[in-house]
Formats: structure tokens, C-alpha cells, sequence
């Protein structure tokens, strides 16, 4: 794991990341860095975009980006674009659900299940088997170290193995979650400032704007296809404060900069407020 460190290896790595500790956002940034990291945990995306971009308080940031199941966070792109913060690396992490009690707790000694109304959704196959209380919170790992905190005897959670392994709960029913392929993709995020570039780099994010003219985003598209380059993703995102115009969002995976650069530089004379959102390595 150490080919896919941003980071100095000298230097310690504090991460600011959406979620409470044992989220899958701490699993993801432990999925690329290893475990020795610290985690800054905000209660939504804006503070991660925040704490991220300040050097006092973090060495970046992770933010999910889109779900296999759920879609693109449109949002996020927002925040991104906002932000002087760069994409480093992505990671492509399974969601896991579980089911986790205290120890001692059996399945017919619970009456409640309490997790983010996501992860309760994702779930329903088993819990329509049983006759318990759903009760939404907002987060997975919170409701996990709630339900250490109390010594609840009659509460389970829905969280991440993480999750259990922090808080010392029981997983009493792995895998619980109805749709095998769950998905999250996370971004990992540095201030521009910080970053280098990466010898092996594969794969670059970019955001644009087209005119209304007939066939402008078309144009941009067989440029980039006709550069030899993979359009993994393209995103529309209404550009804030105006009358249903449009930004997009693109990946683009290439074999070779020689490569990017050229498409980059065909497609800037047909776009307007290009700009360079990472240029990293592909996580899948």
C-alpha cells in the first residue's frame, strides 16, 4: 500500500473525514494510507472541505463521491469545485453491513436496530425477517458507540466491521446488507499547494462549461474519444446562480501525459472555465 502514499511518509497523515470514528469513511482512508492515521470527524461535508484545506488542522481530506447503488453526491462536486483542494488518489471501498451488539446480546434479546437511514434501507432483506423497531440516527458509527455507551441489552446497530472493532461489539450477523454490489467511491483530497505530481498516474478529473451552441458538448466528447482517451464518467452539474445552465464533470483515463495533455489542450478552445480537478492514480 505504501506505492499509493500522497503524503510524506515522515509525516504524520490527519485525515478530515464525514462520520464519527469507525465510519466508512475512516475505512476508506485506511484502505489507502494503512492504519496509522489520524482522523478529524465532521459532521457533514462542508467542514471536511474546510478542515481539509487547513494546514494547521489536517494533511487533507477523503469525501465520497458517488455509490454504485445511490449515484453520484452532486453536492460534492460543488464543494470540490469551490475548494483549492486537489484530487490525489480514489479509493473503491465494499460496503459491509453488520449487525453489532454488546457482548452477551443474542438475536431474540433485540427489540431495536438503530443506524443512518441509508444503511437501514440497504438492509431490509433481513429486517423484514424480524419484527424490531427501526429507529434512524444520523450516522452508523455513532449508533454503534451509542449502543457500547449504554450497555444496551436490547439495541443493535447497523455499522461497519470498523466500527465493531473500536467500540468492542459483537457482530452477531455479518453481511446483512440486501445488494451484494454496494459500492462507495472516495476521493482523497490535498491542498494544492502540497501536492506532486504522481509518476503513475492514469487518471484525471476535470469540470468544463459549453456553450448552447448545437453539438458543443458533442465536440468536446470525440475529442476526447478521438485522443485515445477512456470517458469513465461524465456528470451534469447546474452551475449555482444561474437559469438552468450547466457544468460537467468528467474522468478521464489515459495510458500516457503526453496523451492528456493533448486532449486537454484540444478540448480548452471548444470549453469554457476548464479546469484540472487532480490528475492521479485509477483505485479500481
Amino acid at each position: 500500500m505504501n506505492d499509493k502514499k500522497i503524503i510524506s511518509p515522515s509525516e504524520k497523515i490527519v485525515l478530515a473525514i464525514q462520520g464519527y470514528e469507525g465510519c466508512f469513511h475512516q475505512e476508506a482512508a485506511q484502505n489507502f494510507f494503512g492504519n496509522n492515521i489520524d482522523v478529524v470527524c465532521c459532521a457533514n461535508f462542508r467542514d471536511v472541505v474546510k478542515i481539509a484545506a487547513d494546514p494547521i488542522q489536517s494533511t487533507g481530506g477523503i469525501m465520497a463521491i458517488e455509490n454504485s447503488i445511490a449515484g453520484s453526491i452532486l453536492p460534492n462536486y460543488n464543494l470540490l469545485q469551490q475548494s483549492n483542494l486537489k484530487i490525489v488518489g480514489e479509493v473503491y471501498l465494499y460496503i459491509k453491513q453488520n449487525l453489532l451488539v454488546n457482548h452477551g446480546v443474542a438475536l431474540a434479546d433485540i427489540r431495536e436496530v438503530h443506524s443512518h437511514p441509508m444503511a437501514i434501507q440497504q438492509c431490509f432483506g433481513f429486517l423484514d425477517q424480524h419484527h424490531w423497531k427501526l429507529v434512524e440516527t444520523e450516522d452508523t458509527a455513532l449508533s454503534a458507540k451509542h449502543i457500547k455507551q449504554h450497555h444496551s441489552k436490547h439495541i443493535a446497530a447497523i455499522a461497519s466491521e470498523l466500527a465493531g472493532n473500536i467500540y468492542d461489539l459483537h457482530n452477531i450477523a455479518p453481511g446483512i446488507h440486501t445488494l451484494k454490489n454496494n459500492y462507495t467511491r472516495f476521493l482523497i483530497l490535498q491542498r494544492e499547494e502540497d501536492t506532486k505530481p504522481i509518476a503513475d498516474a492514469n487518471k484525471a478529473s476535470i469540470t468544463f462549461n459549453t456553450d448552447h451552441t448545437k453539438g458543443s458538448l458533442a465536440k468536446v466528447l470525440t475529442a476526447i474519444a478521438n485522443g485515445g482517451i477512456n470517458l469513465s464518467k461524465l456528470q451534469s452539474m447546474p452551475i449555482q446562480g444561474s437559469d438552468f445552465e450547466y457544468q460537467f464533470y468528467a474522468d478521464l483515463e489515459f495510458h500516457s501525459n503526453i496523451e492528456l495533455t493533448s486532449v486537454l489542450a484540444n478540448i480548452t478552445h471548444i470549453t469554457e472555465a476548464l479546469r484540472i480537478l487532480g490528475i492521479y492514480k485509477n483505485g479500481k
